[in-house]
């Protein structure tokens, strides 16, 4: 019974310590977690530039092996500190925190000059650890939940752009000639959208009188388009930051739930919300 308690004991211990930043150690394994990823994002970028990793590629594989094995120690940690272990490894940072370690492994299992390619792209997987960066923006709770309130207006706005897009292609295909480039009506949908934006690549422009002017339309609408969204979340994120109190309350503590690995609770919660078990 005492050995149990004890094996309990340094479980929880290893819990606070990986899922949650409310212990100086937490914050300290935060910390480190947060710079090795930085690293490993630079590692990959640097690997990709030819001179650099010809003459430092020893040294780049040695740093990219340490944190390779930091992130394998962290992932093996997070299973066995937790009750429930599969809950980890199907969330979606279960699978962030597996695809962005094993490419290294893979790199190895897969050797030979037939399939470079194949471990050039397993290798390139790790800079999906930059997405466990998110987990550190304290503001992201308020972000998330404007983008939650708006996504319903977003979606509309989104689709009255596409059907507007169509339209507009269409009547472009109909005015302008093959040889601008308007060659079939999907081609001039992407045309549409790419001048809606202002990215305005150059690859297909009208050559017309009307066209042009169809194309001034359409570029005066695209600043328009461009600040809806914009402004659907800029007002939600205002209302839940100053609005009702009881809905725009950010609760700040890491707490994640031992068993199931659910994070997000109240700081006033005594149980986790998803499985009920107590924290």
């Amino acid at each position: 019974m005492k050995e149990q308690k004890i094996h309990s004991g340094w479980k929880n211990t290893l819990h606070e310590i990986i899922y949650e930043a409310d212990t100086p150690l937490g914050k300290f394994f935060d910390i480190v977690l947060f710079v090795l990823i930085i690293l490993s994002v630079i590692l990959v970028m640097l690997e990709s530039v030819k001179e650099v990793d010809q003459n430092f590629h020893k040294i780049l594989l040695t740093l990219e092996w340490v944190v390779t094995i930091f992130f394998t120690l962290e992932y093996i940690a997070r299973l066995i500190s937790i009750k429930k272990p599969w809950k980890y490894v199907f969330s979606f940072y279960g699978i962030i925190d597996l695809v962005s370690t094993i490419p290294l492994y893979l790199s190895y299992i897969f050797a030979g000059s037939q399939v470079l390619l194949a471990v050039r792209a397993f290798r390139l997987l790790r800079i999906f650890r930059i997405l466990k960066l998110v987990k550190f923006m304290g503001e992201a709770s308020q972000l998330k939940a404007a983008l939650k309130a708006s996504r319903a207006k977003i979606a509309v706005f989104i689709y009255v752009v596409m059907i507007l897009s169509v339209i507009m292609g269409t009547i472009m295909y109909l005015i302008e000639s093959n040889e601008a480039g308007f060659t079939s009506i999907p081609r001039s949908i992407y045309w549409t959208i790419v001048t809606l934006t202002t990215v305005g690549y150059g690859d297909i422009a009208p050559q017309t009188n009307l066209g042009q002017f169809l194309a001034t339309i359409i570029m005066v609408l695209g600043y328009g388009i461009i600040a809806v969204p914009t402004g659907i979340v800029t007002v939600e994120f205002s209302r839940h930051k100053n609005g009702d109190k009881t809905k725009s309350v950010v609760h700040t503590n890491t707490q994640a739930c031992p068993s199931c690995a659910s994070e997000g609770h109240r700081d006033d919660a005594s149980n986790c919300y998803n499985c009920g078990e107590l924290l």
